[in-house]
């Protein structure tokens, strides 16, 4: 399964001649058949004959059908949508899915994270590859003319992306006058099939030097004389698009340019002036995991206790989306009988108290690292295990700065709140606001008594006071907790045994 028309012809090419001298029936589904041969490669995936077959969405129609599907391999997998990967599931229960990407959207990589999907990187280049070059630069034509110029040289081509099918041919215009030597195709998404097809066969075989072109080369083409990318209003693209149009170049042993253009003299914002340092910075071979993760960790599930968060998420909440998404596993770890499942609480607390806690990219550099620890302190019910974890992050990575040591504070919170009932811990303007979970009901005044003045203690909220608190209200909160959960077991040890029937 491939995202487009054209990929999935170049892999239709790439499997016929390496399968040749096997007896395999290799057919491809998409837009560039016609409607008669679609009709018998259906026919042939019904009746078993076609053994493999590489589609786009029409794969996923309902008047597809197989005889036995047993591998669905999803490539470019953050094109799709969950719907259209879920449907090779309903066809067939038994089958195995294989999803490929550079940039794994942060939803399967936090199902990986997770452990409900396994995860394999390919961190090796192929041989004698270079890493891409990459610039950022203002628009300039003599930018352009000059790595355009570059480029035809030494025998190669150039991607030039314009991603406005209505202006594409003025752009083509402008590049024929810088450059007028320079033999220019466009090729674009609302072309007639056999058009863009033509097109994209006759670029590949160094019929033109510049291909116009939207973000149709985004999915996985692979031309090893393309070796220039230039990339207009790169500041309008999302991070792991940026990644992925810049390794549509260098797929060769010949050093590969991308030039990533930006407005004028106009400021861009702060979130596209992140992605494009963010690009700068992941240079290197292999570095399309270190950005999924870093999408992950910025907007994808968000961290573990701040507010940057997206999508469905954003409504439920980052700590109860991992409370229900453990207890998913957790249920499913009991049916299949597996060991150890994780204990996690009914529902996890919510804490909005003004402090800095998180694990600096300084203190520990290694991205898939720190979301690792990340994704310990999100399952941590039990606040004995603190000390444990700081011990080893101490000794792993030398002496904790002031945010850890808030974070794992900030942790053993959560859970001592968990374990005693409180739904939330909210700092307002005068007073920090303990919501209950169960009225206190006539345990009120003797909880009171329990809990010292620096507290007052209500049916279902308990406040303490900013100014009673002082510098130290962290630690007092604390102990307000820890004397909650003591009164709670000798409440406990008083009562009654219940007589049996």
């Amino acid at each position: 399964l491939v995202p487009t028309t054209v990929l999935a012809q170049q892999h239709y090419a790439t499997f016929s001649e390496r399968l040749s001298p096997f007896p395999v029936r290799i057919e491809v589904l998409s837009r560039f058949r016609t409607p008669k041969e679609q009709q018998e490669v259906i026919e042939g995936l019904k009746d078993g004959s076609v053994d493999i077959v590489i589609g786009t969405h029409r794969l996923l129609q309902k008047d597809v059908q197989f005889k036995n599907l047993g591998l669905a391999v999803v490539d470019e997998e953050q094109r799709f949508g969950v719907s259209h990967k879920e449907r090779f599931k309903q066809l067939r229960k038994e089958v195995d899915v294989l999803t490929l990407s550079a940039t794994p959207i942060p939803r399967t990589l936090n199902m990986a994270l997770a452990g409900l999907r396994d995860l394999s990187t390919m961190d090796s280049a192929p041989e004698a590859r270079l890493p891409v070059k990459t610039f950022v630069s203002e628009y300039s034509e003599d930018v352009i003319k000059e790595a355009i110029l570059r480029e035809m040289e030494r025998g190669g081509q150039v991607f030039y992306l314009h991603n406005r099918v209505r202006t594409i041919h003025q752009a083509a215009a402008d590049l024929k006058r810088l450059v007028p030597q320079a033999r220019i195709m466009v090729g674009h998404g609302q072309m007639a099939e056999s058009e863009l097809e033509d097109v994209m066969v006759d670029f590949g075989n160094g019929d033109a030097d510049i291909l116009v072109c939207t973000t149709i080369i985004e999915s996985g083409l692979d031309m090893p004389n393309v070796n220039t990318l230039i990339l207009e209003r790169a500041d309008r693209f999302g991070l792991a698009q940026l990644y992925q149009l810049r390794g549509r170049v260098g797929r060769s042993e010949h050093r590969a340019y991308a030039y990533l253009l930006v407005p004028k003299g106009r400021r861009i914002t702060e979130a596209a002036e992140h992605r494009l340092q963010a690009i700068l910075e992941a240079s290197e071979l292999g570095a399309g995991f270190r950005i999924a993760m870093r999408d992950l960790e910025i907007r994808g599930a968000g961290n573990i206790l701040g507010a940057s968060q997206s999508g469905h998420i954003q409504e439920v909440g980052l700590d109860l989306y991992t409370q229900l998404l453990n207890e998913a596993i957790r249920e499913l770890d009991e049916e299949g009988g597996a060991s150890d499942p994780v204990e996690i609480p009914a529902e996890l607390p919510r804490i909005e108290l003004p402090m800095n806690a998180r694990i600096p990219e300084d203190y520990v550099d290694h991205l898939p690292t720190r979301l690792a620890v990340y994704q310990r302190l999100a399952k941590m019910t039990d606040a004995g295990y603190i000390p444990e974890i700081r011990e080893e992050l101490r000794d792993r990575f030398g002496p904790l700065p002031e945010e850890v040591e808030n974070l794992l504070t900030l942790v053993g919170l959560r859970a001592l709140a968990a374990e005693v009932g409180v739904e939330s811990i909210v700092q307002g303007s005068d007073a920090i606001v303990l919501s209950l979970r169960v009225p206190v009901g006539g345990a009120r005044v003797p909880l009171q008594r329990a809990l010292g003045p620096s507290v007052q203690v209500g049916n279902t909220q308990m406040q303490m006071p900013l100014r009673r608190l002082g510098d130290e209200w962290l630690s007092r909160l604390t102990r307000v907790l820890e004397r909650f959960l003591a009164f709670q077991v000798n409440l406990t040890a008083l009562a009654p045994p219940a007589s049996a029937d």
